[in-house]
């Protein structure tokens, strides 16, 4: 299922997030699941959480990286669709 760039991605009250350096650490309070992303995924966090839908994220980061824009439109899809799945952020529309 795709998800629908018009939304806005908001983060779970009980997740807690930390730059260490180039990386992201995200804790889920309640579950005590932490998820760890690289330089990359940081970067895409960043755009989805900051940003004010999912579309507008995903034309910044079309404007920062060398890439095809199907495969980010995937990349950034399969992603948000994680962070849901494990419950470290919400979809508003």
């Amino acid at each position: 299922m795709s998800t629908s760039f018009d939304s806005n991605v908001s983060i779970s009250p009980d997740v807690m997030v930390r730059q260490i350096g180039d990386e992201t650490v995200l804790l889920d309070l309640n579950t005590e699941r932490y998820l760890g992303l690289d330089d990359v995924s940081s970067r895409i966090w960043q755009a989805v959480t900051a940003d004010a839908s999912i579309q507008s994220a995903y034309e910044t980061l079309l404007a920062e990286y060398e890439v095809d824009p199907e495969t980010l439109r995937k990349d950034v899809d399969d992603f948000v669709q994680e962070l849901v799945r494990l419950g470290l952020v919400k979809l508003d529309n």
